[in-house]
């Protein structure tokens, strides 16, 4: 009974401890006011799993750091974004697209929008055709899957709620 107990304490001190995340909207930026130095300071993830590949052709010079497979007798280079991965906001090219970096680099970020059908923050392409979309990912073209325009920006907005932003109004100075 008591290791029972335990076991339980354990646990939910575990489940407090882990993030709660919550998919990133338009509507919830605005209910908090936060400014594009605001948003670099919060912990963005990736509600599922996103993955890019593109074929290599003879004399590519530049490999990404992706994995080579072989797929349909092609050489073909595939980069995983596993779910809840964490990533930081880089900047808004327009208003309400985010370019988030899952890498060391920011030459290599993703870009996010709402969805048309749901308010969250979705994976942006520059083309979808059926099941496939095109991805600009480092200055290459990518291919992804339908699945992975599903994948939305999640934040901890316990934490995010916790971001301490002090601003002021100058009020002038005359003469």
């Amino acid at each position: 009974m008591k290791h029972a107990l335990l076991l339980m304490v354990l646990m939910g001190t575990l489940i407090s401890c882990s993030p709660r995340l919550t998919p990133f909207t338009a509507n919830l930026r605005n209910e908090y006011g936060w400014t594009d130095e605001d948003l670099k300071k919060i912990q963005f993830y990736l509600s599922d799993e996103i993955v890019l590949w593109r074929e290599i052709r003879d004399g590519d010079a530049k490999i990404s750091d992706g994995a080579i497979k072989i797929r349909n007798g092609k050489k073909v280079e595939e980069i995983r974004f596993p779910k809840r991965t964490p990533g930081v906001y880089l900047f808004e090219p327009k208003t309400n697209r985010f370019a988030i970096s899952f890498e060391t680099d920011d030459n290599k970020y993703l870009m996010f929008g709402p969805s048309r059908k749901r308010a969250e923050f979705v994976l942006l392409a520059a083309d979808w055709k059926k099941n496939t979309g095109k991805i600009s990912y480092d200055d290459r073209i990518y291919t992804t899957n339908s699945n992975s325009a599903y994948a939305s920006l999640m934040v901890d907005l316990r934490k995010a709620r916790n971001l301490t932003v002090k601003r002021r109004t100058a009020k002038g100075r005359t003469i």
